[in-house]
């Protein structure tokens, strides 16, 4: 349930129509195609986790293979992206709940894209800033008190959401609208299969949370064994519930209508096929809307508990401040760790939108190529190292996840360059900031373990002069 309330999050709400503009009815190949690339990598999250059982996801499995730095430098990408990803997911929720709240004329109606459509997230509203800080302090406080509390919590939201996107299927397929001639032909402007290259690094943060489920691996029964297992059925059910989602809203609704509705195609095109007057939801676009509610705040919960974990797990290597690395005396839970995302989460939320989503999305390819390379380098140092599950094929999957991801950086970072240097400043930015902190920290370190007395100084007889 983490894995997958981390990817069907809104992505697949509010990157169809995005998808569809650049590739056209071949946006069904996007989804599909980066459902490929990303099984590589989750191979090799499996077999990883399986042989190092530890909590902190891509930074346990570096820092167990890799030098000081290396490792470090991993798991502070790692902690801020799932950080401004959860301040992204706030922001994400904040106005949808208010379209909600307007669907049972509750509140006036907020600002909306096409006719029937997703709000608009816009930082500058103060109501969304509000419900956006106060998504993230509840989120936040109940990690902090009981973990089974916020497993639970994310177990009923994500099966509302595939509910919900269950009928949305179910509806369009049967629907007299739905047309196999919509994806005729399949490639937009006569492009062909290379066309879909920057879409498919546009959309690739659609498929980043299955990486999440590594990160809480002490806390999972029998984590070798389970550990895989949800990561496989996790990318299995996502790939398979964006395939059915797009199928049906290009199939319904057409690629230029989708196109035409951007970021509300989704919900445009349950308007068009679904009926009215349902029982508790009033018709299709509001069905969109409650989905687009629960899949932001299982997004947010799950990021909430995976930068936690990784910062829990920094701190228990010494490589944050010895107190992220410890467990609270009466919940149980890594409560300082929680804290200090929960803080940076807040103050992700003042981060241009656009540009704090182009960082995560960078960091989380640039982390996949890194954990792929430690599969290849743990296999070639450890050869007889307890692998309850070994990838098959290796290291064909490996290769292909270092060499996928790679491209789809590349695509990303000439995207950047041309529309958001920002983005890549503050990715700089950030690492630096880290190579610093961790020089600094280390110094510190050094210089408080040269002044501790040795055990050879303790145990000395001392000799007046």
């Amino acid at each position: 349930m983490i894995g997958m309330g981390a990817m069907i999050g809104a992505g697949i709400f509010v990157l169809t129509g995005l998808a569809a503009e650049i590739a056209g009815p071949a946006a069904i190949l996007v989804f599909a195609l980066n459902g490929v690339v990303t099984a590589f990598t989750g191979l090799s999250y499996a077999e990883l986790a399986a042989s190092i059982p530890k909590s902190g996801g891509g930074y346990a499995f570096v820092r167990e293979v890799f030098a000081d730095l290396p490792s470090f430098v991993m798991g502070w990408m790692l902690w801020f992206a799932y950080m401004i990803a959860g301040g992204l997911y706030a922001l994400g929720f904040a106005p949808n709940f208010l379209e909600l709240l307007h669907v049972y004329d509750l509140t006036p109606a907020p600002d909306q894209v096409g006719a029937v459509a997703l709000p608009v997230v816009d930082a500058a509203v103060p109501a969304a800033v509000g419900l956006a800080f106060v998504a993230v302090l509840g989120l936040v406080v109940l990690n902090a008190i009981s973990t089974a509390a916020s497993g639970s919590v994310e177990t009923i939201f994500t099966l509302i959401k595939v509910s919900i996107l269950v009928v949305f299927v179910a509806f369009g397929a049967t629907s007299p609208m739905f047309t196999s001639a919509e994806f005729q032909p399949l490639f937009a402007d006569g492009g062909g299969p290379l066309s879909i290259l920057p879409a498919m690094g546009l959309t690739f943060i659609a498929f980043e949370g299955y990486d999440l489920i590594t990160t809480v691996t002490e806390e999972v029964k029998n984590p070798r064994e389970n550990i895989p297992k949800a990561i496989f059925v996790s990318l299995a059910v996502t790939v398979v519930v964006y395939l059915a989602v797009v199928s049906v809203a290009v199939g319904t609704l057409g690629a230029d209508g989708l196109a035409a509705a951007g970021e509300a195609g989704i919900a445009q095109a349950a308007t068009e096929f679904m009926p009215t007057g349902l029982p508790v939801i009033r018709n299709g676009g509001a069905i969109i809307v409650f989905g687009a509610v629960f899949s932001t705040l299982t997004a947010l919960n799950a990021v909430v508990i995976a930068s936690s974990r990784v910062a829990f797990s920094m701190g228990r290597e010494d490589q944050l401040l010895p107190s992220f690395g410890q467990l609270h005396h009466r919940y149980g839970t890594p409560f300082v760790a929680i804290l200090a995302s929960g803080v940076v989460m807040l103050g992700s939320v003042a981060l241009p939108t656009q540009s704090a989503g182009n960082m995560s999305s960078l960091f989380f390819l640039l982390s996949f190529i890194v954990v792929n390379g430690s599969v290849i380098k743990l296999r070639r140092e450890r050869p007889d190292m307890n692998r309850p599950y070994k990838m098959p094929y290796y290291p064909i999957p490996p290769v292909l996840g270092i060499v996928l991801n790679l491209i789809l950086t590349g695509v990303l970072v000439e995207y950047l360059l041309r529309t958001d240097v920002l983005a890549l400043g503050l990715s700089a930015g950030w690492i630096a900031l880290g190579v610093v902190a961790y020089a600094v920290y280390t110094r510190l370190g050094a210089d408080e373990s040269a002044s501790e007395p040795t055990d050879a100084d303790e145990t000395a007889p001392q000799v007046d002069d």
